[in-house]
């Protein structure tokens, strides 16, 4: 069987492109496209010129973020067979109930299954707008009981839990025949991996360091699912994976010593593989990276200082770097770890309109290599 092969849009202005490269989807015959759910981006203003990126010079806020839910309604009259969906978000800011009548109306919009990808959220999308980062696991465990009751047609819910409480709530809003919302749980430790293999019809992780931690992963929500009483492989194994593609190795290679893929790297590197160099992350050894940065909190002379202490070892952490074949055959060691679904996310595109433009135009080719993957 095929990997499929999914596209991740940015969802910052302008909506004309977006929507542009929704149509790209539909003609190499992606089989989806994801958006973010975010107030806020992870790049810092204090970053944000044409020193990290050519498209500051062009889109100077680098915070403009569309709301997801307005978005996929206004991409689904576009989507053709595209699975459209969220990846993704979180039920501290979007009540699970809410989430779950948003997969449902976007349902009805598409010709196929939408996705909710959901986690615990990110520190940035919470702390700066008054909520709170405490108990993100707890909560979301009980958002996933709920969001699977609204989607199997609950005459009314009754939950009592310590972060949310519905008393004879209903959601009425019908599944359309074969759309039913796929619930795609963004989890990587020991806990977050329960929950998928417990209430998870998906499995999304980004920035997995290796094809052999995706297998031992995977093997773990595979013996909680069974532990749950449901099918061991009822948990569609998906990955979001940055991608630097260019047509050249070195070229490629030459992103990640950019400032964009130096900041990347801050972002990507857990503590212990910056232990495993002999180095200490700048932000602290307990620094979980795009879990938790809130961009807006650094100084200009302690981010300066931040690039410049990454090793040359961590340039590239969990990316996947190189030609459109390098990065196909990388892919597919995923694959042989058990990969279904992956969804590619050009980083590559921050680092010059050429590259931009290539990694769009070798996307297809990618595409059609898993596909024909027995």
């Amino acid at each position: 069987m095929g990997i499929a092969t999914g596209f991740q849009l940015p969802a910052s202005p302008p909506i004309g492109l977006l929507r542009a490269l929704v149509l790209l989807a539909r003609i190499a015959r992606l089989d989806s496209v994801l958006v973010p759910d975010h107030f806020q981006g992870f790049i810092p203003r204090a970053l944000w010129d044409r020193r990290f990126s050519w498209l500051a010079a062009r889109y100077p806020h680098p915070h403009a973020v569309y709301d997801y839910q307005v978005l996929l309604g206004y991409l689904a009259a576009n989507a053709g067979r595209l699975r459209l969906g969220v990846g993704v978000t979180e039920a501290k800011r979007r009540h699970p109930v809410l989430l779950a009548q948003t997969m449902l109306t976007l349902a009805h919009a598409t010709k196929r299954a939408p996705i909710l990808g959901i986690g615990a959220g990110e520190r940035e999308n919470l702390e700066p707008y008054g909520l709170t980062f405490d108990e993100p696991v707890g909560v979301l465990e009980e958002a996933l009981q709920i969001v699977r009751r609204c989607l199997e047609g609950s005459e009314s819910i009754d939950f009592r839990g310590k972060h949310f409480r519905l008393d004879h709530a209903v959601m009425d809003l019908p599944v359309p025949r074969g759309r039913r919302p796929d619930v795609w749980v963004a989890g990587h430790g020991p806990r977050m991996l329960r929950l998928t293999g417990t209430y998870g019809d998906g499995w999304y992780p980004t920035v997995v360091g290796s094809p052999e931690e995706y297998a031992t992963k995977l093997a773990a929500i595979r013996a909680a699912a069974a532990k749950a009483g449901r099918d061991s492989d009822a948990v569609t194994p998906a990955l979001h994976q940055y991608v630097v593609v260019a047509p050249t190795e070195r070229e490629a290679r030459a992103v990640l010593e950019t400032r964009a893929g130096r900041w990347a790297a801050l972002l990507t590197a857990p503590p212990d593989a910056w232990r495993a160099v002999g180095a200490h992350h700048p932000f602290g050894d307990a620094f979980r990276g795009y879990v938790d940065v809130v961009p807006e909190r650094y100084d200009r002379a302690t981010l300066e200082r931040a690039l410049a202490a990454v090793p040359p070892e961590l340039l590239g952490y969990g990316l996947v770097v190189g030609t459109p074949e390098q990065v196909t055959a990388r892919l597919r060691q995923f694959a042989r770890a058990g990969m279904r679904h992956v969804v590619l996310d050009l980083a590559s595109a921050l680092a010059s309109p050429k590259l931009a433009l290539y990694g769009l135009f070798v996307l297809p080719r990618i595409a059609r290599s898993l596909a024909a993957d027995a």
